[in-house]
């Protein structure tokens, strides 16, 4: 699989391994291998993204927690947090999906149930910002 480039500022060091002609990337917060797909590639640029420029505590950032929804188990893609409240969810896409009103409102609906204050949506190429104030969004400009 040809990983394309993602729209961060910051060029990471990730570690990247072959087995059976499948691509395995190391993650920080679950400290083991795991399978780079698409999606992945995005999350785990998130996670050192958060890590190594933000300099949050790999502890903060929670990654594939489950949530109940509807009488249905989803899963979030990484959540952020400061001092155990939600801060930050992010919700990643395959960099060759775009970025609609409907995916946002999955997230939207993600965040009903965890409450955070801001919600990034991204397929590593773009990235929406929305901040939740008095029960409504409002979209700011992504700043790296």
């Amino acid at each position: 699989m040809q990983l394309p480039e993602l729209n961060f500022e910051d060029r990471f060091d990730f570690k990247i391994r072959s087995d059976k002609d499948k691509l395995f990337i190391y993650d920080l917060v679950r400290k083991t291998w795991v399978l780079l797909t698409p999606e992945e590639w995005v999350r785990q640029h998130w996670v050192h993204y958060f890590h190594h420029k933000k300099k949050r505590n790999l502890s903060s950032l929670i990654l594939e927690k489950k949530l109940e929804l509807n009488s249905t188990t989803k899963r979030l893609d990484l959540l952020v947090t400061e001092k155990t409240r939600p801060k930050i969810l992010i919700e990643c896409k395959a960099p060759n999906i775009k970025l609609t009103e409907k995916t946002f409102e999955q997230v939207a609906r993600y965040n009903a149930v965890i409450n955070a204050e801001e919600i990034i949506l991204s397929n590593g190429q773009h990235h929406i910002l929305a901040k939740f104030v008095d029960n409504n969004y409002f979209f700011s400009p992504f700043k790296h």
